[in-house]
Order: structure tokens, then sequence, then C-alpha cells
């Protein structure tokens, strides 16, 4: 079976260019009607570079663990600071308040007949009290399995939490203006998945007593720059002076910038590019599970590790990403076991050295 080792795309298609393979040293492809000619004109393609972890470099070798999951031990009473808890937005244009009712014919939707639903009328059906009732049963749903005491006690509690974050100023309706507290209530019912995932993101790691990492392979728990197959590419690159592997494949002149400081930075040991290495955080967002590579790993000579992402423009799931990167750090930490960590984010390439000074005074204790 052959593994591709070309990810490079092709400008004109958008899809990746041709990968062959040679068999007993005999270039080999899969169409009959590929050619290296087109046109009469010899075919050109850029240049391509090994990329791959080098044996002389071993010293700048990187490791994490590789984490599917983190389980937590929850306390017998709950508690949420809401000056820790991150702001929720809720985006109006993404919130659909209209909707047309179809009748089904043998299993196919018949739009000849459409009834219009107006979802704004249930703010007549509903007040704060149901929506705090109904976000609270949903989270202790999810809690129940895990608590260790009364389940009466359980529900009493999330309530009171819930009551107090939706009368925070924790809930942001983007725009600020041209609502009303009625088109606000009607945003949160119909947002109401996201609060419940907000709230119960908040409340897990916030009230764990202890926490357990549960890694995607309990034979190999350990990721390393080492065990990067190699690859190739015609991207534009960078030497990687303090880093495991050869080259640092650049997709922007921010990455370029963040590989020159990173590899001038004396706080710095070691790093590498989250690219190829398998490392990634698994995170939850609007009810689906998904999972995210940080830009960089840094080790710095205190032996703090730094896993830095580069973000141009925040929004809402790169926050909800970070909320989750720090759970990480947390529980790693926790641990033990893999060393010192912190993470942090840059929105600007001056940010860089401050991110790395930062992470060099943290004190996880």
């Amino acid at each position: 079976m052959h593994r591709r080792t070309d990810y490079d795309v092709d400008e004109k298609t958008g899809l990746f260019t041709p990968d062959y393979v040679n068999i007993f040293g005999v270039p080999f492809t899969f169409m009959p009607h590929e050619t290296t000619e087109e046109a009469g004109r010899t075919r050109t393609q850029s240049p391509k570079y090994v990329i791959e972890p080098r044996p002389e470099k071993q010293q700048f070798e990187l490791q994490w663990p590789k984490i599917a999951r983190i389980e937590y031990e929850m306390k017998p009473t709950l508690s949420l600071d809401m000056r820790r808890v991150r702001p929720l937005e809720l985006i109006l244009r993404e919130t659909i308040t209209r909707a047309d009712m179809a009748k089904i014919l043998g299993g196919n939707v018949d739009t000849s007949e459409t009834t219009p639903i107006d979802l704004t009328t249930i703010a007549d059906q509903f007040r704060m009290q149901k929506i705090t009732f109904n976000t609270a049963i949903e989270v202790f749903e999810r809690m129940n399995p895990k608590w260790p005491g009364s389940k009466e006690q359980l529900l009493s509690q999330i309530i009171s939490i819930i009551e107090d974050f939706l009368e925070s100023e924790k809930i942001h309706i983007i725009p600020e203006v041209g609502y009303d507290d009625v088109r606000r209530l009607i945003t949160m019912v119909l947002n109401m998945s996201k609060i419940v995932e907000h709230i119960w993101n908040a409340i897990e790691p916030n009230n764990a007593e202890s926490t357990k990492l549960v890694f995607e392979d309990d034979h190999r728990p350990i990721g390393s720059t080492g065990d990067m197959i190699p690859w190739y590419t015609g991207k534009p690159r960078v030497d990687a002076k303090k880093c495991h592997i050869n080259f640092c494949v650049c997709d922007s002149s921010w990455e370029s910038t963040a590989a020159f400081e990173l590899d001038r930075n004396p706080k710095v040991a070691s790093w590498v590019k989250n690219d190829h290495l398998g490392f990634g955080i698994h995170y939850i967002f609007q009810g689906e599970r998904h999972r995210y590579r940080p830009d960089f790993i840094i080790l710095l000579t205190n032996g703090i590790h730094l896993v830095l992402e580069i973000k141009g423009q925040d929004t809402e799931q790169a926050r909800v990403k970070r909320g989750f990167l720090e759970d990480w750090v947390k529980a790693v930490n926790y641990d033990g076991r893999f060393g010192k960590w912190t993470c942090d984010v840059s929105f600007d390439p001056a940010d860089i050295p401050g991110a790395i000074g930062k992470a060099y005074n943290y004190n996880t204790d």
C-alpha cells in the first residue's frame, strides 16, 4: 500500500498534485493517460524537498502525551466562579428565526405546499425559569453518571449555577444593538445547545477533584518528532536550527517570522512546527467533536513546554479551542509525568517574544 508523501495542492485544480512511486526502480503511473508532456510542452514541477527528522539533530527531539480525552472525578459540591468563565457570544445572524414545515410523501419532502413557522413566537411559551430548568436538565444528564452524591443535590446546584450564568454579563449577543429583552430571550432559547455546552465545559474542569488522562494508544502514549514519516513539498521552507526536523515549511510570512524568532531567542531550547506530527487537541464545538492542531510546540531552556497558537483573527470556535487546550495543559500538569506545560496565542508577529517570556516565568504550582 502506497502512502502519500506529497501534500502540495495544485493552484489550478485545487487538488493534490500527482504522487508517483518507483516499483523495482521503475517509475510507475496509475493512469495510462498520464504523461510528462502536455500539448508538446514538458510539464514543469516545483522542486520538491524532503521534510524529515535528522539524526544529527536528535538533541532537539520533542515529545508530548497523545491524549484522546480527559476524565474528571467530580467534587461533591459544585461551584463556578463567574469571573473565570469565558464569555459566550451568540450571533444574531446565525440564529434561525423562521422555518417552513412541509409534508413527507413516500419518504420524500413535498415542497409544493409549505407552512411557515415563526420561531419568534416562542417568547410567548418560554420564560427565564423554563430556560434555566431545561438547561439544567441537559447539564444534569451529562453529569449524572459521574456524580458520586445525591442526584437531587446535584440538580439543585446546577440550577443555581445556571441562574447565575444567565443573569451575569457573560452572554454577549452580537451585534450589541438592535435587540430588546424579548429578542434576547428568543436568541437564548434558539441557542440552548450552545449554552448547555458552554456551561458544561466550564463546570467539568473547574469542579474536578482529580483527572485521568486517557491515551489514544495505551501501548504508545508518547508522541515524538522522531516518529514523523518523511514527506515532500514544494512550499516555501526556512532553516530550523533548534528543531529536530530539517526544515520548517511555512504557510505564511508570519510563520517564517515565528521560526526566525524561535531560533534566535535564548530562552528557547528546541521547537517544532506542528506539521505532520499527529499532535492534536480534541474539543467539542456546537455539539460535535473536533480535533485541532496548534501551530508550534516549544521547549524552553528551563524545561517548560509552550504550545503556541498563531491566530490572525479571533472567532468563537477559536476561543473554544483555546479553552480545551487550557484544560489539556492543566490535566497534563496535574498528571505530572510529562513535564510542565503552558499555552498561549499570538495575534501579531510582535507578540511572540512576549509569549516566550511569559511562558518562561510561568508557574504551574
